[in-house]
C-alpha cells in the first residue's frame, strides 16, 4: 500500500561516513591476509561490491581528509589512474612477499620433511610435517588455497577441525523455586483474594502485605505451566475478513501489483513506482515510475501490460487509494477481471509484491537517493531487465522469471538433468540419490494464502499411499 512518503521518525538506510570506510577497508585488508575476508564481509554486513567501491575512493585519495557527512564527489580521470597504479602496486608488493615466505618456509621443512621419511618412513610423521608447513604458511598470511597447494595437502583435509560433542542434560537453575513452593504460588495466585489480579498485582500487593512468594516472572511460568495464562480482558474484536485465496497453474493467470516510493534528490522528495508481477512465473510485467501516485497512471500502465501480455483472469493489490479506486475497478470490471484485494492491515497478503520490493530495496545497487526522476527510471528498467533475464530465482527453481514466463524453463531442466546425470555417473560417491535436487523443481501452482490442507484429506493421502 502506498502512503505520501515514510513517516518521520521511522527506520533509516545504513550509512558510512568516510572515517568508517577506511577503517573497514583497514580491517577487510587484515582479514584478507588471515583468509577471513568472506566471514569479515558477512560479520559486518557488507557486499564486496562496496568494498571495490570505497578501494577507489581511498586509492584516489578522495576520503582522506573528509569529515562526518561530507559528500564524496565523482572522481577525475586522474584520480582514476592514480587509483589503478596504487592496486597495482599493491598486488605486486603482495605477490612479493607471499613467493618470498613460501620459498623460505618450504625451502626450512622440505628438508625436515626428508629427514622425517628417512629415518621413521611414518605416515603420521609425514604427515605432521605437511601440516606444520602449512600452518606456517597460514600464520604467515598466505591464503588457504594457495597454502595447501604448496604444502601438497588437500585443502579440505586442511582446514578440517575435529567436532568436539557437546553432551549432558541441562542445568537447573539455582535460584529455581521447589516443587512444593510452585504448589504455594498456584494456590495463592488463585485464592478468593486474587483470582481476579494479573500476576503483577498479585506480586504489588503481596510486597504491600510483607510478602514476598517469587518473582512476576515465575508467578507467569507457574500459570503456564498449568495452562491457566489466557486473555480475560474485554477486548473488542474485529470482524472477520475474508482471506484472498488465489492460485495460479501457469503465466498469465494472476497478476499482482502495488506501489513503492523511492527517495528523490531532497529530503521529502519521493518518486512513486508501480510494479506488477506475475505471481507464477515471477515475471515482472509492467514497472512504471512516476512523479506522484494516480490510479489514472495507473490505469495506463495495466492497458499497456494487457496489451502486450494478454488480459489476466484476477488482479490482486492491497487496499491503497489508487488500487482501490473507481477508474481501476471500471477497467478491471469493463476487461472482466476478478478484482482481489489483501485484508485490512495485513502486510503478508500481498507476498510477491513485497517481497519484490524487498529485493530491489536491499540490492547493493540500489541507492540512497535518486538525483532525478529520469534516474530512477532508467534504474528500474535496468534492474527489472536483469531480475526477469538474470536472476535465478529460488521459487521457481532457479530459473529465470523469463523463461518460465516464455515457456523455455522446459529445456533448461534437459540440459541441467544432462549435467547432473554426467557428474553422477563421473563422481557416484558424492550423490545418495537418483533424481535432480528438490530446489531445482518449477511447482505446479503458485498460491496466495494456500488454504491449510484438511485432517481428513491427510488422512485420505496416507490410506491411499
Amino acid at each position: 500500500m502506498s502512503s505520501p512518503g515514510p513517516r518521520a521518525g521511522g527506520p533509516t538506510r545504513r550509512s558510512f561516513t568516510p572515517a568508517q570506510k577506511l577503517a573497514h577497508l583497514a580491517a577487510y585488508g587484515a582479514a584478507i591476509k588471515q583468509n577471513d575476508g568472506g566471514a569479515y564481509l558477512r560479520r559486518e554486513g557488507l557486499y564486496s561490491s562496496q568494498i571495490t567501491e570505497w578501494r577507489k575512493l581511498r586509492d584516489a585519495g578522495v576520503l582522506a581528509g573528509k569529515k562526518p557527512g561530507e559528500k564524496i564527489g565523482r572522481l577525475t580521470p586522474e584520480q582514476v589512474e592514480i587509483a589503478r597504479l596504487r592496486r597495482q602496486l599493491d598486488l605486486t608488493e603482495q605477490r612479493l612477499v607471499t613467493t618470498g615466505v613460501a620459498l623460505e618456509i618450504m625451502f626450512k621443512n622440505a628438508r625436515a620433511l626428508g629427514k622425517s621419511f628417512e629415518e621413521l618412513a611414518g605416515r603420521n610423521t609425514a604427515h605432521e610435517a605437511v601440516m606444520t608447513t602449512y600452518g606456517e604458511l597460514i600464520s604467515r598470511g598466505i591464503p588457504t588455497r594457495r597454502a595447501a597447494d604448496l604444502a601438497g595437502v588437500p585443502r579440505a583435509t586442511a582446514t578440517r577441525k575435529p567436532r568436539i560433542p557437546v553432551a549432558g542434560p541441562r542445568r537447573v537453575p539455582a535460584n529455581r523455586i521447589d516443587g512444593v513452593q510452585r504448589l504455594e504460588v498456584l494456590d495463592t495466585v488463585n485464592s478468593e483474594s486474587f483470582v481476579n489480579l494479573p500476576p503483577i498485582q498479585i506480586y504489588a500487593q503481596l510486597l504491600d502485605a510483607g510478602t514476598y512468594m517469587c518473582s512476576i516472572s515465575t508467578m507467569y511460568r507457574v500459570l503456564n505451566e498449568n495452562k491457566q495464562v489466557k486473555e480475560r480482558r474485554r477486548l473488542a474484536r474485529h470482524p472477520a475478513r475474508a482471506i484472498p485465496e488465489l492460485i495460479a497453474t501457469g503465466p498469465g493467470q494472476v497478476l499482482s501489483w502495488d506501489i513503492t516510493k523511492l527517495a528523490g534528490p531532497i529530503k521529502g522528495k519521493y518518486f512513486d513506482a508501480y510494479v506488477m508481477i506475475d505471481i507464477y512465473s515471477r515475471y515482472i510485467v509492467g514497472a512504471h515510475v512516476h512523479a506522484s501516485e494516480s490510479a489514472v497512471l495507473a490505469v495506463e500502465m495495466m492497458k499497456e501490460i494487457f496489451g502486450i501480455h494478454g488480459v489476466p483472469q484476477v488482479v490482486h493489490a492491497d487496499r491503497g487509494t489508487s488500487m482501490t479506486s473507481k477508474t481501476v475497478a471500471a477497467l478491471l470490471s469493463d476487461l472482466e477481471v476478478t478484482k482481489s484485494h489483501s485484508r485490512p492491515r495485513v502486510s503478508n497478503d500481498n507476498p510477491f509484491s513485497e517481497s519484490w520490493f524487498k529485493s530491489l530495496k536491499f540490492s547493493p545497487e540500489f541507492p540512497e537517493r535518486f538525483g532525478s526522476l529520469t534516474d530512477a527510471r532508467a534504474f528500474m528498467a535496468d534492474f527489472v531487465d536483469g531480475y526477469n533475464h538474470t536472476h535465478r530465482h529460488s521459487g521457481i527453481g532457479l530459473n529465470t522469471p523469463a523463461d518460465v514466463h516464455y515457456g523455455l524453463a522446459e529445456a533448461k531442466a534437459v540440459e541441467r538433468t544432462a549435467t547432473l546425470d554426467a557428474a553422477r555417473a563421473r563422481f557416484p560417491e558424492r550423490f545418495s540419490t537418483n533424481h535432480a535436487p528438490k530446489i531445482l523443481t518449477i511447482p505446479d501452482t503458485a498460491w496466495i494464502n494456500k488454504p491449510a490442507e484438511k485432517p481428513a484429506a491427510i488422512e485420505q493421502t496416507k490410506v491411499a499411499a
